[in-house]
């Protein structure tokens, strides 16, 4: 490198913590306490030899004008100033080393960290086919994942806690401050006895129908939650039976204690003594999912790459 070149990097270079105190500077230094020679140095650096000497002129200028070298005949030997000087400056460049293959694994989403959530039924099948695939192409980033509900994970994603969050629809959480990206519209169904009238039936079926059923529900309520949709058609479903866990609805179901709506999400997980009925689509879907992010926050790379596995888990999904 010429003696110009040189000096562009001197001022291009970022700084070491000491006002004026260039980092290129100290890797000269390294390199010429390690081989003991200006010459050496220049020709491991690929500079000329009054380069790498007027690097180590600014450096010690910079530093209260005390030598760093004892000029000997053959070669130059660290003075006390330059041996106090060499642990610093070798931490120094060691951090930068560090924290330049971190921000390159940052890019390649080969390292770095993904911190996201995600509503019960996600975590069925769409999370874990999504978080497999990622996790097979990049094995050393660390994951941490919570559950919760919507309304729940997107508090947690404005405070900073979350990168990611999948949520739905479902819930009343406001999704308009979030920048999201979509995911899947859920179809819903009606969980029923395996012996109940309509098994036979062919295709989707009103909810309407089911305005006189008992229903089995994870609230009292059926605002923000699934029986939402029941009232969108037209009718306050009666609930019979409040019950929080998925499973433990079936065993009210197929027990014929009542009936209860599905999202597509679980309708892999349903037990063979019942059955399910697809809900007849008015026109908006029932639900959709979403991976949302912050506005506003830069998406990383690592939640970059976990959105597209999503994506290819929702695409698999049966409709």
């Amino acid at each position: 490198m010429s003696s110009m070149a040189a000096m562009r990097d001197e001022h291009d270079d970022g700084q070491a913590g000491v006002p004026g105190l260039s980092t290129v500077w100290l890797r000269v230094f390294l390199e010429v306490a390690r081989h003991g020679s200006f010459t050496v140095a220049a020709r491991v650096l690929g500079w000329t030899q009054s380069a790498v000497s007027r690097q180590i002129s600014s450096l010690e200028s910079a530093l209260g004008g005390s030598p760093l070298f004892d000029r000997l005949p053959r070669g130059v030997r660290l003075t006390d100033a330059g041996r106090v000087l060499l642990p610093h400056a070798e931490a120094v460049t060691g951090s930068l080393h560090t924290a330049a293959r971190e921000l390159a694994d940052l890019r390649e989403a080969s390292g770095g960290r993904l911190r996201f959530g995600a509503f019960a039924t996600a975590d069925a099948a769409l999370v874990p086919q999504a978080l497999a695939a990622f996790r097979a192409r990049h094995s050393r980033v660390r994951v941490h994942r919570e559950e919760g509900l919507s309304p729940e994970l997107l508090d947690r994603l404005a405070v900073g806690r979350l990168d990611l969050a999948v949520v739905s629809t479902t819930g009343g959480a406001r999704l308009d401050p979030y920048e999201l990206h979509h995911l899947l519209d859920e179809p819903l169904y009606v969980a029923v006895p395996a012996g109940h009238p309509l098994t036979g039936t062919t295709g989707p079926v009103e909810l309407a129908r089911f305005a006189d059923a008992e229903w089995v529900s994870g609230s009292r309520r059926p605002e923000g939650t699934l029986l939402d949709a029941a009232l969108r058609a037209g009718f306050r479903p009666r609930i019979a039976h409040v019950v929080a866990e998925w499973t433990a609805k079936q065993g009210y179901v197929a027990a014929g204690l009542g009936v209860a709506l599905v999202p597509a999400l679980a309708a892999a997980s349903v037990r063979t003594d019942v059955a399910l009925l697809r809900v007849r689509d008015a026109g908006a879907p029932a639900r959709a999912v979403y991976a949302a992010a912050a506005r506003g926050r830069s998406l990383t790379p690592v939640a970059r790459a976990f959105v597209a596995a999503l994506r290819e888990s929702a695409a698999t999904l049966p409709a």
